[in-house]
């Protein structure tokens, strides 16, 4: 059904994905949202040029249309309108639903999570643009996935080339979604569906191909302005310009290291007005970007394991959910948690390192029989005391099956009760890996406790 089911070890990777995540957002300042996981049916609508068709309608049972979510940006600027916010700075995490095919590749789903950040504002140019890309770079960097890249290009840049390359008006976006399948097909490929199915000629679609294959960074821009043929377009000079401050302000963050400006990235989705960028995993350390001389495509050496974030600048789409079509500017990026999961896993598989799926300190375990009151009443103690703790449910267990209960789900202490101990009144604190013991002196005061706190937070700290 392209969905799947996440188990205790895959929620623990997932929930330690996210912290990351969440504390990158929270570090730049954004507060979160929620919305609802359908909308109106309509307001989906139009949104996403050729991908509609991947949108889940819900069933009619009378009443207003209503389908699943596809994204959260749709749902975000729905949200700005309806409420009449003019800025706010937000994250919001949550499923999204595609009748994508899933089984395409590995980590593709028809249920997934979505992780967004986007800045809604006026602001002046490109600050809020590079602070996203600076968050894109931070996540990937702190997550450790391996070497990466950052393509950058505009709407506008690609509008302009398509006018100066003879592509007519009513053709920009169809044949958009057509470069944006670079990634993915060789040149030849893209070229033999913009002429044979989207109807271009031959000479326009060889024009285009030049373009595309150019990367490079602020010095690219600059070349570009002095381009015989791009110059002649305002557009493409705007989004040239832009591009250049962008960069300067990356530098500023730091970040220049992985980010190269790419004709070829076209991001098929309709909205975006300016800006766009796409994060890349590359393989086996730094991928070199090379072309190949003959059709000027990325050689093999620099393939790509695929997209983990994407995002752009779209200041039409609040827009056109407010009765006034008052426009709101906004940018903002979506980081591909799924692949960063299935990532994530193939890691933890491959580590010797034991992913923990509970966060229990000490187990209160018994030496002897007909303890149980007596454990039941220690450990009544450490939760009151905000102490993760566990007890078997058995009368009699035995200390053994105590104690490799403890070894297996990695809880680091044990908590030992026999007869001589209550007589002495203490308790026993075993370390689990090393063996090594310590007796508390156990009564109602929290002194002990306090120091058994110590103990366990040390304990679970050091592992």
């Amino acid at each position: 059904t392209g969905t799947r089911d996440y188990n205790p070890k895959q929620m623990a990777i997932r929930e330690k994905v996210f912290n990351t995540i969440i504390g990158c957002f929270k570090r730049h300042g954004a507060e979160t949202i929620d919305t609802p996981v359908f909308e109106l049916k309509e307001t989906l609508t139009g949104k996403y040029g050729e991908d509609s068709k991947l949108i889940y309608d819900l069933k009619d049972q009378g009443g207003e249309l209503l389908s699943l979510r596809y994204d959260l940006t749709v749902p975000f600027a729905r949200y700005l309108a309806m409420n009449k916010i003019t800025n706010i700075k937000r994250y919001h995490i949550a499923k999204v639903y595609r009748r994508d095919n899933p089984a395409m590749t590995r980590g593709r789903y028809r249920e997934f999570y979505q992780c967004d950040f986007d800045i809604a504002g006026q602001y002046d140019a490109m600050i809020p643009d590079a602070e996203c890309l600076k968050i894109v770079h931070e996540i990937l960097s702190e997550l450790d996935l391996g070497d990466f890249r950052i393509k950058v290009n505009d709407r506008r840049i690609l509008d302009g080339m398509f006018a100066v390359c003879g592509v007519p008006d009513d053709k920009f976006r169809t044949i958009c979604s057509t470069v944006d399948k670079l990634d993915k097909l060789p040149w030849e490929e893209v070229k033999k569906e913009m002429v044979n199915e989207k109807g271009l000629s031959e000479e326009a679609a060889d024009q285009i191909g030049e373009y595309v294959s150019m990367q490079g960074g602020m010095d690219l821009a600059e070349r570009l302005l002095q381009d015989q043929k791009m110059s002649q377009s305002k557009q493409a000079c705007a989004g040239l310009s832009d591009i250049k401050l962008l960069f300067s302000y990356l530098q500023l963050f730091q970040v220049t290291d992985k980010v190269v400006f790419d004709l070829s990235l076209a991001r098929g989705l309709d909205y975006y007005t300016g800006i766009i960028y796409e994060a890349v995993l590359t393989q086996a350390g730094v991928a070199p970007v090379t072309t190949d001389a003959q059709n000027g495509a990325p050689s093999e050496e620099s393939v790509s394991v695929g997209s983990v974030a994407g995002g752009g600048r779209y200041d039409g789409l609040v827009g056109m959910f407010d009765p006034k079509g008052r426009k709101v500017p906004c940018v903002g990026v979506s980081i591909g948690i799924e692949r960063v999961f299935s990532i994530m896993e193939q890691k933890a598989e491959a580590s010797a390192e034991k992913v923990r799926t509970t966060e229990v300190q000490v187990m209160v375990a018994s030496a002897q029989k007909n303890l149980l009151e007596e454990k039941l009443k220690l450990i009544t103690e450490l939760w009151n005391a905000g102490i993760k703790a566990e007890v078997m449910y058995k009368k009699n267990p035995k200390l053994l099956s105590q104690l490799q209960h403890c070894e297996e789900s990695g809880i680091p202490l044990v908590a030992i009760l026999g007869e001589q101990e209550l007589k002495d009144g203490v308790v026993k604190l075993r370390v689990v890996a090393t063996r090594e013991e310590v007796q508390l002196i156990h009564n109602t005061h929290t002194v002990s406790l306090r120091r058994f706190k110590c103990g366990c937070n040390e304990k679970s700290r050091g592992g």
